[in-house]
């Protein structure tokens, strides 16, 4: 039982056969359909081995009818990569159930499990955490398995911030107290966000202590406590001990409640430096979330000193790019889209005669046109002006026109720089932020 759960290792043999074909999704479907049902250990392997260099944040096992199909996420965007018949699918999860430390005997309730994979190869030892949760659905157990890559974790300096951006950010971490929320839907690059503050913010004279769920990456130098609310230890229990552990910083996962929300503002009043996410649409939008759940007005205004919305942009793939000349109404959405930008901001300039990244597609990057992906962000910081608005809740509309007539740059607008730089195209932006 002690080898066949919690760990995968992957031997370099296998590694060394793996690579010797080009790796692409349709060479990945094609391994893993031809293997035999015997071999469940090694299509393990495979769908694994081929995820993570493939740089896929998640592998999806959906069921239907006749079996289930595996799909990648890439980029942001899900691509089929493999169907197996209902055989090979029960051998499948099965397999994962017992590796996670799930209960294979329950079909009929959602559960929630990790393993690790160790990849040996020429580089040395690789460990990368899966955190794993099925769900029951009508033709069986679906799996979303999240790759928990430690290559992600990078630091401020490699977000891809524009230069005023990165100048807020390293402000606002060397501040002794108040909030630092960042906002944004699933999958749109918070936790890295948050863990590159801590990098950033992570010294031995001070104490850091966590709160996730669940930690998602390991940091030397930091305490980290993950919330099992079975035991009754969720967010808001979890942060009351936390408080007394003479903290200087600490990282609350998520705001979900008031009761959260309360103890991490009056954290942020007494001293601490708090970081946390919160899911809302824009930066404008984190007051109006906080008074929803409950807070009121006088509190939330002093605790907050800057509220981070952001989104994940894919990339043009640099070998099969082309750069064309700019469309009129190319031309009219980017200069109509920038036009309120701040002075401070570094902007390429618009011109009728520029050229523009156009996707093409090639094996690199798996024909999509895309290869890697890149944050855009907007950030509302809240100085004294800002608190007296907030006291008089305004709407997320009338606090983001005060923003934007402060200076704020809008994530749309980031986006858009980046198209000028050649990161991004307009396509790509117009399906990211409308």
């Amino acid at each position: 039982m002690e080898q066949i759960t919690q760990k995968i290792t992957i031997e370099s043999e296998f590694v060394e056969e793996f690579n010797k074909e080009p790796l692409t999704i349709p060479s990945l479907k094609t391994r893993l359909e031809d293997i035999s049902i015997k071999d469940v250990s090694d299509i393990i392997k495979i769908m694994m081995l081929g995820a993570i260099m493939l740089d896929s944040s998640d592998l999806h096992i959906e069921t239907h009818e006749h079996g289930s199909t595996l799909r990648l996420r890439a980029d942001g965007v899900l691509q089929e990569t493999a169907i197996f018949d209902p055989q090979k699918h029960q051998r499948i999860v099965s397999r994962i159930k017992l590796l996670s430390e799930l209960k294979l005997n329950i079909e009929d309730k959602p559960q929630d499990g990790r393993f690790s994979v160790l990849i040996n190869n020429g580089t040395g030892p690789q460990e990368i955490e899966i955190r794993v949760s099925t769900l029951p659905t009508e033709y069986g157990e679906t799996i979303v398995m999240r790759v928990l890559n430690p290559k992600n974790l990078i630091s401020l300096e490699d977000l891809g911030l524009r230069k005023d951006l990165y100048q807020i950010f390293d402000r606002e971490a060397q501040k002794p107290n108040g909030m630092i929320i960042v906002t944004g839907p699933t999958g749109s690059g918070k936790t890295t966000t948050l863990y590159a503050f801590l990098k950033k913010i992570k010294n031995p004279e001070i104490k850091v202590v966590t709160i996730e769920d669940p930690i998602e990456y390991h940091l030397d130098g930091i305490s980290q406590t993950q919330v099992n609310p079975k035991k009754g230890y969720d967010f808001a229990a979890g942060l009351k001990s936390i408080v007394r552990q003479d903290p200087d910083a600490i990282l609350v996962g998520e705001i979900r409640d008031l009761e959260t929300a309360s103890i991490a503002i009056q954290a942020a009043l007494t001293g601490h430096l708090v970081l946390s996410t919160l899911h809302t649409n824009d930066a404008a939008g984190t007051i109006a979330r906080l008074q929803a759940l409950g807070e009121k007005a006088v509190n939330i205004a002093p605790a907050i000193n800057v509220a981070i919305a952001q989104r994940l942009i894919r990339k043009v793939c640099p070998k099969c790019v082309e750069m064309k000349p700019i469309s009129s109404q190319e031309f009219e959405e980017l200069k109509k889209g920038l036009q309120d930008i701040p002075q401070e901001v570094d902007v390429p300039e618009i011109k009728p005669d520029m050229m523009i990244a156009h996707i093409k597609g090639c094996e690199e990057c798996n024909f999509t046109g895309y290869k890697g992906r890149i944050g855009i962000f907007e950030a509302l910081v809240i100085d004294d002006e800002m608190q007296d608005f907030i006291l008089t809740s305004p709407s997320s509309s009338a606090l983001e026109k005060l923003a934007v007539k402060k200076g704020m740059t809008l994530m749309k607008q980031d986006g858009l720089i980046k198209v000028l730089q050649g990161t991004t195209t307009i396509e790509e932006i117009k399906r990211v932020v409308g």
